[in-house]
Protein backbone atom coordinates (compact mmCIF):
# COMPACT_ATOMS: atom_id res chain seq x y z
CA UNK A 1 0.00 0.00 0.00
CA UNK A 2 1.69 3.02 -1.25
CA UNK A 3 0.28 6.35 0.40
CA UNK A 4 0.17 9.41 -1.49
CA UNK A 5 2.42 12.35 -0.32
CA UNK A 6 1.34 16.13 -0.93
CA UNK A 7 3.65 18.37 -2.43
CA UNK A 8 5.02 21.01 -0.01
CA UNK A 9 5.74 24.32 -1.74
CA UNK A 10 8.64 26.01 -0.27
CA UNK A 11 9.35 29.93 -0.32
CA UNK A 12 12.77 31.74 -1.08
CA UNK A 13 12.35 35.60 -0.49
CA UNK A 14 15.47 36.81 -3.07
CA UNK A 15 14.20 40.84 -3.85
CA UNK A 16 17.61 41.88 -2.49
CA UNK A 17 19.36 39.86 -5.30
CA UNK A 18 19.63 41.40 -8.59
CA UNK A 19 17.72 39.88 -11.67
CA UNK A 20 20.70 37.81 -12.88
CA UNK A 21 21.31 36.25 -9.27
CA UNK A 22 17.88 35.41 -8.84
CA UNK A 23 17.83 33.84 -12.34
CA UNK A 24 20.64 31.61 -11.51
CA UNK A 25 19.61 30.69 -8.09
CA UNK A 26 16.59 29.20 -9.70
CA UNK A 27 18.68 27.17 -11.90
CA UNK A 28 20.85 26.25 -9.37
CA UNK A 29 17.47 24.88 -7.44
CA UNK A 30 16.07 23.38 -10.11
CA UNK A 31 19.43 21.14 -11.20
CA UNK A 32 20.58 20.61 -7.49
CA UNK A 33 16.64 19.33 -6.50
CA UNK A 34 15.25 17.95 -9.72
CA UNK A 35 12.04 19.48 -8.68
CA UNK A 36 9.76 22.18 -9.98
CA UNK A 37 11.18 25.76 -9.36
CA UNK A 38 8.66 29.26 -10.48
CA UNK A 39 10.30 32.64 -10.10
CA UNK A 40 8.08 35.23 -10.09
CA UNK A 41 9.62 38.88 -8.79
CA UNK A 42 11.17 38.65 -5.72
CA UNK A 43 10.09 35.42 -5.02
CA UNK A 44 11.12 31.82 -6.01
CA UNK A 45 8.76 29.03 -5.52
CA UNK A 46 10.04 25.29 -5.05
CA UNK A 47 7.57 22.13 -5.34
CA UNK A 48 8.87 19.46 -3.80
CA UNK A 49 7.70 16.21 -1.69
CA UNK A 50 11.10 15.74 -0.12
CA UNK A 51 12.76 19.05 0.66
CA UNK A 52 12.57 20.61 4.23
CA UNK A 53 12.92 24.40 5.00
CA UNK A 54 16.18 23.75 6.33
CA UNK A 55 17.59 21.63 3.68
CA UNK A 56 16.42 24.40 0.93
CA UNK A 57 18.48 27.32 3.26
CA UNK A 58 21.50 25.04 2.98
CA UNK A 59 21.14 24.94 -0.36
CA UNK A 60 20.70 28.67 -0.47
CA UNK A 61 23.32 29.37 1.59
CA UNK A 62 25.53 27.23 -0.47
CA UNK A 63 25.21 28.90 -3.68
CA UNK A 64 25.54 32.67 -1.61
CA UNK A 65 28.86 31.18 -0.86
CA UNK A 66 29.97 29.73 -4.01
CA UNK A 67 29.02 32.61 -5.74
CA UNK A 68 31.23 35.09 -3.39
CA UNK A 69 28.30 36.82 -2.19
CA UNK A 70 28.71 36.06 1.52
CA UNK A 71 30.46 39.49 1.96
CA UNK A 72 26.68 41.62 0.91
CA UNK A 73 24.03 38.91 1.36
CA UNK A 74 23.22 36.76 4.63
CA UNK A 75 20.17 33.43 4.55
CA UNK A 76 17.93 32.70 7.33
CA UNK A 77 14.33 31.73 7.96
CA UNK A 78 11.24 33.77 8.53
CA UNK A 79 7.78 33.10 8.69
CA UNK A 80 8.63 29.72 7.23
CA UNK A 81 10.11 31.10 4.11
CA UNK A 82 13.63 31.59 3.21
CA UNK A 83 14.97 34.98 2.67
CA UNK A 84 18.16 36.26 1.32
CA UNK A 85 18.74 39.56 3.40
CA UNK A 86 21.57 42.35 2.75
CA UNK A 87 24.22 43.13 5.42
CA UNK A 88 23.73 47.18 6.29
CA UNK A 89 27.17 47.89 5.31
CA UNK A 90 27.90 45.39 3.15
CA UNK A 91 30.94 45.61 0.63
CA UNK A 92 30.73 47.81 -2.69
CA UNK A 93 30.35 46.00 -5.77
CA UNK A 94 32.54 48.33 -7.66
CA UNK A 95 35.84 47.26 -6.65
CA UNK A 96 37.62 49.75 -8.45
CA UNK A 97 40.71 51.80 -6.64
CA UNK A 98 39.67 55.22 -5.57
CA UNK A 99 43.29 56.62 -5.86
CA UNK A 100 46.92 55.22 -6.87
CA UNK A 101 48.28 53.88 -3.88
CA UNK A 102 52.21 54.88 -3.21
CA UNK A 103 55.09 52.86 -3.27
CA UNK A 104 56.14 51.64 -0.07
CA UNK A 105 59.61 52.51 0.87
CA UNK A 106 61.39 49.98 3.25
CA UNK A 107 63.90 52.14 5.21
CA UNK A 108 66.72 49.59 7.18
CA UNK A 109 67.63 51.38 10.40
CA UNK A 110 71.41 49.27 10.44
Amino acid sequence: MSFLRRKRRLEVDVAALEKADREALSGFLRSSLNVDVVLSGGRISVESDVSSIEGLRRLVTKFVYHRNLNGLFWVGLGGGVVRVHRFERGKSVDRRRRGVVPPRVVTHGW
